[in-house]
């Protein structure tokens, strides 16, 4: 349930994504270098699948960490019960997550407030890859780009400290990070219709409504084993 949510949350979280990135994706296509000779497009794909690849590794980084955190201190203090308390925290951020998707309940967009120190501390670091020159910058440039505070991002890794296993919360990020590449990755005409498409009320309720019930899923089993 957690992977098939956290693509859910990511590709209909478009919205929110070009929102939030949307304006540093188009300023980093700006900065791409034109192509000397060969192809223009395969030039520029080159350079920004190289910046979606960071960002993506950058997620599954993360939720590796907190996925392999949350499972060294169960070995390390022995205790049984507190994965299950995550597990609730994460069915509880998967309701709001699908009720913020399906536009009835925003409290999501707040988290975004607790990142705002490390983005503080990474911002000096990030403008030194505003000059893209060659694709080994793009990917450490999006590799820097996906600390950038999100709601969405903070919902996911929830998650994955309560997956308690590094393999399971690096698979977690990397489906949420997956989940945002048509959102991201695509421009123009395609990005308008995709951003419309994710709109649609019938598919913004569906979407939700299937991430509440992903996460009440959670509660009742996490509940049901702490009793």
């Amino acid at each position: 349930y957690n992977i098939t949510g956290a693509f859910l949350v990511g590709l209909m979280g478009a919205a929110h994504c070009f929102g939030m990135c949307g304006g540093l994706v188009g300023a980093f296509s700006a900065q791409i270098p034109q192509a000397k000779t060969g192809n223009l497009l395969a030039h520029q794909l080159r350079f920004l699948l190289s910046y979606h690849l960071g960002r993506l590794l950058s997620y599954t980084v993360a939720g590796a960490l907190v996925g392999g955190s949350a499972a060294m201190l169960g070995h390390l203090f022995e205790v049984d019960s507190y994965l299950l308390v995550l597990r609730m925290v994460a069915g509880l951020m998967m309701i709001a997550t699908g009720l913020y998707i399906a536009k009835l309940w925003g409290a999501i967009v707040h988290i975004e407030r607790m990142g705002k120190w490390l983005w503080l501390a990474l911002k000096p670091v990030a403008q030194r890859f505003v000059s893209i020159q060659r694709p080994t910058q793009a990917l450490m440039a999006g590799m820097i780009w996906g600390w950038l505070p999100c709601g969405l991002v903070y919902s996911t890794l929830t998650w994955a400290v309560a997956s308690g296993s590094m393999y399971q919360g690096g698979c977690i990020m990397l489906a949420f990070g997956l989940g945002t590449l048509p959102a991201l990755l695509t421009a123009g005409v395609a990005a308008k219709q995709l951003a419309n498409w994710v709109q649609q009320k019938t598919i913004r309720l569906m979407s939700g409504l299937l991430l509440v019930a992903f996460g009440s899923h959670t509660l009742y089993i996490a509940a049901a084993q702490l009793n």
